[in-house]
C-alpha cells in the first residue's frame, strides 16, 4: 500500500483502492454485463482496426475487449493498473483456450513497451477520463502514439460533458464544474463519482468533442471518426446533426497515426 506521494501519476487514492479490491475485480463482468456500450465498441474497433493485427488493450479490465478480439484473429497485450482484474482476465483465457499476454501497468507510463509494436490501439469504456490530471492524459495519449507503427489506428471512448444539460442535477454540476474552475483553481469536466462498494469516491473526466479531438490532434493524430454515442441500445444517436453536442452520451473516435510518422 503505497503512501499518497508514491501513487503513480494521474491515479488517485481511490482509484488505486478500487484497481487493488478483488470483490470489485469478481463482480465486475456482472455489474457491467447487460451494458450495450460492451457490444458498440467491440463492433466500433473491429470496424476500424484492421485487418486484425497486434493490439494493446489499455484500461482492459476482465478482457471485455481482448478476449473477442483474440477469437477473432487479433493478437491482445491487455494492460491494467488492476491485478485483480488481471488475474480474472487470464482465468477467463484460460477457459477458451486462449492465451493473452496482461500486463499490469499505468496506461500513463508505458515506457516498457517498444516504439512502433503494435498495429493498433484501444481504450475503452471512458478509461481515459478516470485518468486524473490534464498532463497525466497527455502523457497516456503520447504513449499511443509512440506505440503505433505508422498507420496504426487507435479507438477511444470518453464521455460527454454537454450530456449533463439534460437533467436538473446535471446542470447543477456543470455550474459547480464552471465556478470550481473559474474561482477555485480546479480542472473543467471533472465530477466525483459517488462511493460504492466500500471504495472512495472516484473522479471521472468527463470531456467535450473539442477537448478531445484537439487532445489527439495535438499527440499528431489525424481523426478518422468521431461517431456520437447514445443510451439506446444500438448505441447510435438519432439526428446527430440537431444539437449532436449537446445530446450524445459519449463519443466513439477512431484516429490514425500517419504514415510519414
Amino acid at each position: 500500500m503505497p503512501a499518497d506521494w508514491q501513487l503513480p501519476i494521474g491515479v488517485s487514492r481511490s482509484l488505486w483502492d478500487y484497481f487493488h479490491d478483488p470483490e470489485i475485480a469478481r463482480g465486475y463482468d456482472a455489474d457491467v454485463g447487460d451494458t450495450p456500450l460492451l457490444r458498440i465498441d467491440q463492433q466500433f474497433v473491429r470496424e476500424h482496426c484492421q485487418p486484425p493485427g497486434r493490439i494493446i488493450d489499455l484500461g482492459c479490465g476482465t478482457g471485455r475487449l481482448a478476449l473477442p478480439l483474440a477469437e477473432h484473429g487479433y493478437q491482445p497485450v491487455a494492460v491494467d493498473l488492476s491485478p485483480e482484474m488481471l488475474k480474472v482476465l487470464g482465468e477467463k483465457a484460460a477457459a477458451r483456450g486462449l492465451t493473452i499476454p496482461r500486463i499490469c501497468a499505468n496506461i500513463a507510463a508505458l515506457d516498457i513497451f517498444a516504439d512502433a509494436s503494435f498495429d493498433h490501439a484501444a481504450c475503452l469504456f471512458s478509461t481515459l477520463g478516470l485518468i486524473v490530471g490534464a498532463e497525466a492524459r497527455r502523457r497516456a495519449i503520447a504513449h499511443v502514439f509512440r506505440l503505433l507503427r505508422p498507420g496504426g489506428v487507435f479507438v477511444l471512448h470518453v464521455h460527454n460533458r454537454w450530456h449533463n444539460l439534460w437533467t436538473s442535477h446535471g446542470r447543477w454540476l456543470l455550474w459547480n464544474d464552471l465556478w470550481s474552475s473559474w474561482f477555485g483553481g480546479g480542472e473543467a469536466g471533472d465530477y466525483e463519482m459517488p462511493p460504492r462498494q466500500g471504495v472512495g469516491a472516484l473522479t471521472m473526466h468527463l470531456f467535450t468533442r473539442r477537448e478531445v479531438t484537439g487532445l489527439l490532434q495535438s499527440a499528431g493524430f489525424e481523426i478518422v471518426e468521431v461517431r456520437p454515442v447514445s443510451l439506446n441500445p444500438d448505441g447510435r444517436l438519432a439526428c446527430p446533426w440537431w444539437f449532436g453536442r449537446l445530446r450524445a452520451y459519449g463519443y466513439m473516435i477512431a484516429v490514425r497515426k500517419p504514415l510519414a510518422a
